[in-house]
């Protein structure tokens, strides 16, 4: 039987909308992206567990100029990278335990319907402008360029190879037409000024209105005092128009004209949800978004997109007749071992190579640790974190468990003590949910991590005073054996329902064990008289080798052995957020001729190329370069058959250090060329060369 330890005090469950912000769909999910995605999830799950009716929505960020040309450089259409990605996304996001009722994507029927009603419903209220500017166009790509696509010198401080928005050495901001000697990032052309028309957003109209919002608890107060600059400064009309080519939705009346990525990006937190509310009868998306709705709506964002969510976002809405959200909460950056994340180091760790190799709860928990209501950047050191897992989670808590389970099971079949050993000491463990639940609703998960850690270290304190294993040895004492270890298995539950909302699988397999299913409200019942399963490992302790096997491979996942030129990939955002258009990076700073002097290439003979099994990039090369061979692993899969390779001359790079990659040690790098996809064309040397000669 179940004894109540105290009524249910439970109100009127809170109807919520929670959105993360929306991952770029032109790169994979990496640890940066995953802090403020578990951030959001936990106090979801949080909701979820104490009763409230809570949903969780996100989409991917599908438009802009990056995406079409990362499509045009891997030889695909938009439409099908931005799908593939999707499904990649999903994966690792439903692999980490977030757990969204509804993902779904910018470039949807559901969104170009909503930008196209608040588009309208803004221009038919006279907030939508339109006046000649001029822009940079790229003669070569004829095509207009967006400021971060021109590269140029800063015209404050001189320094070279700057952005056209901003300077990274000095921190000047300016417009690309200001630059010095400015190029094309995307073909390295000089850029012509030309004009063109384009639609403004009357953001000055809502100044008064976003003063208000932005000083009235929705937003952090670090975000508030943040954006009183822009306010000193004075609001500016907002560009939302972009001209053709350009991959998006066509803005009504306006051929050639598409809404800059920034305007539906933010509106596809409600195409997510309208979406979903389609798919849910029961759901009316009004009730959340009208702007007399007494629904919660809640947006987790990280620190780099502030302004789009704090100023222009809650301005288009009340401009089109909808509610501003609730709160916007941002969270900072993370970095690896102290430093920013970096691929040389392997610390630029992606999703799928975490999971490849460790238990994504390590992660979550660790992520937990740290994570207050501030906006704080955080430190992933590895260390630490395997330290943390060890002791916290298998050391103290589930040790709890394995250090009772026992006695339990072989002496007393699996049945709980009728008697509670320490009713006082119960009572304080379900006392301190109360303070725990204000710390998970005040997303201070931190605070709430070190609350039940300090629980846990009572309950091991208690269970090694009471030595139940020497107990055991002693005739007459088989009664306190099971009122001992059976009051531990109760300590244990209850510090399972706390940490609940963190790790989710630890939490189902304890539930499993315990024969009992959590919610909050739970944690006021005790487990007497209950019948328990046999006790099998919940957690194992962060095995270091893979930790030193995933720093490993991320050294290798992020780079085929070629020398692509013209467009790169676009980088991944260390951030967690929308990336939009400043993540395409297509041309690498400028080298000294005595760094370039350093790199050895040598012709090499191709005597063999296979294929690489579970590799769908990669071939296997067997390099001749006269004093010996060398085994080259080469992301030139899409552009050859590896049998038509054999017997050909190329160029290689001789001294590159060896790199251990998954399928083995590459030690070299072949040089290629081209766009992507199947135009990558590795070096031929004329027939006369010889292998191993170095070429000048």
């Amino acid at each position: 039987m179940a004894e109540q330890m105290a009524p249910s005090t439970s109100k009127a469950p809170r109807r919520i909308l929670v959105t993360n912000a929306l991952p770029y769909a032109n790169g994979p999910i990496h640890i940066g992206h995953l802090l403020g995605y578990i951030q959001a999830d936990i106090w979801v799950r949080f909701q979820r567990l104490i009763g409230n009716e809570c949903h969780f929505v996100c989409a991917d960020d599908a438009h802009g100029t990056p995406i079409m040309l990362k499509a045009q450089q891997l030889g695909i259409a938009p439409e099908v990278m931005i799908e593939q990605m999707n499904a990649a996304h999903q994966q690792d996001f439903a692999d980490f335990a977030v757990s969204f009722d509804n993902y779904h994507s910018t470039h949807s029927p559901e969104n170009k319907e909503l930008a196209t009603l608040i588009y309208k419903r803004l221009r038919a209220a006279g907030y939508i402008h339109n006046r000649v500017i001029e822009q940079l166009y790229d003669p070569e790509k004829e095509m207009f360029l967006p400021d971060r696509f021109v590269k140029g010198t800063c015209p404050d401080c001189g320094a070279e190879d700057q952005y056209g928005d901003n300077c990274d050495v000095c921190g000047a901001t300016y417009s690309p037409t200001d630059l010095k000697n400015p190029r094309s990032a995307v073909s390295g052309a000089v850029p012509e000024l030309r004009e063109s028309e384009h639609y403004f957003f009357d953001l000055p109209a809502f100044g008064d209105m976003l003063q208000a919002w932005t000083t009235s608890g929705s937003l952090q107060s670090e975000m508030a005092n943040k954006l009183n600059e822009w306010f000193e400064q004075g609001l500016q009309q907002w560009d939302i128009s972009r001209d053709k080519p350009y991959f998006g939705f066509e803005i009504p009346d306006a051929p050639g004209k598409y809404f800059y990525v920034w305007l539906d990006a933010p509106i596809g937190y409600m195409s997510s949800f309208k979406n979903y509310c389609e798919k849910h009868g029961d759901l009316e998306f009004n009730d959340f978004w009208n702007v007399d709705s007494d629904a919660e709506v809640y947006h987790f964002i990280g620190k780099d997109i502030i302004y789009f969510h704090s100023l222009f976002w809650p301005a288009m809405l009340k401009g089109a007749d909808f509610r501003q959200p609730t709160s916007v909460w941002a969270h900072g950056f993370i970095t690896v071992n102290g430093t920013k994340m970096s691929k040389s180091k392997g610390t630029f760790i992606m999703a799928r190579t975490y999971l490849e190799h460790l238990d994504p709860e390590y992660l979550r928990y660790y992520f937990a640790t740290k994570l207050s209501s501030r906006i704080d950047d955080l430190d992933l050191n590895l260390t630490d974190f395997a330290q943390r897992v060890n002791s916290d989670l298998v050391g103290k808590v589930v040790n709890i468990a394995s250090r009772c389970a026992g006695f339990i099971s072989k002496k007393h079949a699996g049945m709980l003590s009728e008697h509670i050993a320490e009713p006082e000491m119960l009572a304080e463990f379900q006392a301190a949910g109360e303070s725990i639940a204000a710390a998970y609703e005040q997303r201070e998960f931190g605070k709430a991590m070190r609350e039940i850690m300090k629980l846990a270290d009572r309950a091991n304190e208690y269970i090694a005073v009471q030595e139940p294993w020497q107990l055991a040895k002693q005739e007459g004492k088989e009664q306190e054996v099971q009122n001992v270890c059976s009051m531990g298995i109760h300590l244990f539950r209850l510090l399972m329902i706390y940490l609940t909302p963190v790790v989710p699988k630890l939490s189902a397999d304890a539930q499993l064990f315990l024969n009992d299913s959590f919610s909050w409200e739970s944690a006021q019942i005790t487990l007497t008289g209950h019948k328990i399963n046999k006790f099998k490992a919940l957690m194992q302790r962060v095995p270091t080798e893979k930790i030193e096997s995933m720093l490993e491979a991320s050294k290798d996942s992020s780079a085929a052995n070629t020398v692509p030129a013209e467009q790169p990939a676009a980088p991944a955002a260390v951030s967690s957020n929308e990336s939009a258009a400043s993540e395409f990076e297509p041309i690498a700073s400028e080298i000294e001729f005595d760094d370039f002097a350093k790199v050895d290439l040598r012709v090499a003979k191709i005597v063999n190329a296979e294929h690489v099994e579970g590799a769908d990039k990669l071939i296997k090369l067997t390099l001749d370069i006269g004093t010996e061979q060398r085994q080259v692993f080469a992301g030139i899969k899409s552009a050859y058959n590896p049998a038509d390779l054999i017997g050909q001359l190329t160029v290689m790079v001789a001294n590159l250090k060896p790199r251990k990659m998954r399928f083995g040690m590459s030690e070299g790098m072949v040089l290629a060329a081209g766009p992507g996809g199947k135009e990558i064309y590795i070096l031929n040397p004329h027939n006369g060369a010889q292998p191993g000669q170095r070429v000048m």
